[in-house]
């Protein structure tokens, strides 16, 4: 690496959650890091993960795009990307700011609203979900009496999983409102209205992709597993990690791709969550940044590279990016990602059958999200799951086999409490 690239500088906004392992890739790099800190506080939940000795300076935006941007352009960064999903409109004010690649602002709501996510998607001729947006209980009452089936309530613009409900009548559909409507989300913001869509049946996949000027490269298509627990429905379980093609994964490329575009998103990673319903693909939501859960430590252990690598060469060597955007991933070895669903609250004093877990065959890392003296809560959504089991192997059906095993060992015994708490929070 040349004096002149090495001096290069790259800007991450938010690195929080996953994005926090950004930096050392562009290090590997050459290039120097800053950090763009989005709120003058930072939420609880994404605090811990912060690594400031990754950055040579923090710069916090208090509100004034313009004063960020003066203080960004001293460093003359050649590319900026956001970090968590908070960042995303911030990252795309910055971008255009600076003259730097960018998705631009004209569509940065409809990246992070979810209403108007489905809205642009759908205006663009895209197949989506039908959906109302209700700020009153009235409205979506009468909504909901012109649907049949199932539909789902959550936050307009959160992350994780956060506040999900599944209602199969309207006394469901009244509790799951009035639980939402005038709260914070999981990202510290007012639930001012609440977002209902059709439930999509279907298996849920995940594609993770990274663009350069509209071209994008699958970097890795998942299958995801839910499960009923804890008086909630479809809990996140886990997911395995697909080859990159199949008949399965051409139609959710190909749909994929039309989303992105659609929503305007041309460079930098994105994470797209779909069903397949007999109907085709539908999305769920879009995510203009990296795939969180740590997704880029199986995957690059089972690929050789992941979105985070790919993020980094799309921002830093664009014209080795498009000679290689085209190139399918190898899946060089089986991966799942286990998600331990606590069934007991209280603070975690141990887990017993640690051991137990970590000698089996396929067993590659664990993310742990507790640990002994913190709270643990029972699990209802992503924010709850205690720790992440992530499985790799040659053999298919030894992942299959320890995916299993992985889950009969948690539950009850897995966790050793004191002070268990009563019904989910």
């Amino acid at each position: 690496m040349s004096a002149a690239a090495a001096s290069r500088k790259v800007v991450i906004v938010d690195a929080y959650a996953s994005a926090r392992c950004l930096a050392p890739v562009f290090h590997a790099q050459g290039y120097h890091c800053v950090h763009v800190q989005s709120t003058p506080d930072t939420p609880a939940n994404y605090a811990p993960s912060f690594r400031p000795g990754d950055f040579g300076a923090n710069i916090v935006h208090t509100g004034d795009v313009s004063r960020t941007v003066e203080a960004l352009a001293a460093h003359a960064p050649t590319a900026l990307v956001p970090g968590v999903e908070r960042a995303v409109v911030l990252a795309d004010r910055l971008s255009e700011k600076l003259g730097l690649p960018t998705n631009g602002t004209l569509l940065s709501q409809a990246r992070r609203d979810k209403y108007l996510m489905l809205d642009t998607v759908r205006a663009a001729g895209v197949p989506s979900a039908d959906q109302f947006l209700a700020a009153d209980l009235g409205s979506l009452l009468r909504w909901y009496a012109g649907t049949e089936g199932r539909v789902v309530l959550k936050p307009v613009s959160s992350a994780g999983n956060d506040s999900i409900s599944y209602c199969h009548d309207a006394t469901q559909v009244r509790t799951a409102f009035e639980g939402l409507i005038g709260t914070d989300n999981a990202l510290g913001q007012r639930n001012h209205t609440v977002l209902a869509q059709e439930y999509l049946a279907g298996h849920e996949y995940i594609v993770n992709t990274v663009g350069r000027d509209g071209k994008h490269h699958v970097c890795d298509i998942w299958k995801v597993h839910h499960l009923s627990a804890n008086g909630v429905q479809d809990i996140p379980a886990g997911s395995e990690l697909l080859p990159r093609r199949g008949p399965e994964q051409d139609r959710l490329v190909a749909y994929t791709l039309q989303v992105l575009d659609a929503l305007g998103i041309h460079n930098g990673p994105a994470h797209t969550e779909l069903k397949l319903t007999p109907h085709g693909p539908r999305l769920i939501e879009t995510g203009a940044r990296i795939c969180g859960a740590d997704l880029h430590v199986p995957a690059g252990a089972a690929t050789g590279e992941s979105q985070l690598d790919w993020t980094v060469l799309a921002c830093v060597d664009p014209e080795r990016f498009h000679a290689r955007r085209d190139t399918d991933y190898q899946v060089l070895k089986h991966a799942r990602i286990i998600n331990m669903v606590s069934p007991v609250g209280g603070t975690l004093v141990s887990l017993p059958k640690m051991d137990e877990l970590r000698a089996l065959e396929s067993f590659h890392d664990v993310l742990h999200r507790v640990t002994p003296g913190a709270a643990l809560h029972r699990s209802v959504d992503d924010w709850t799951l205690p720790l992440r089991v992530y499985l790799l192997h040659e053999d298919a059906s030894t992942v299959a086999r320890d995916a299993m095993t992985t889950r009969y060992l948690d539950g009850d015994g897995f966790y050793a409490v004191d002070a268990a708490e009563g019904p989910a929070r």
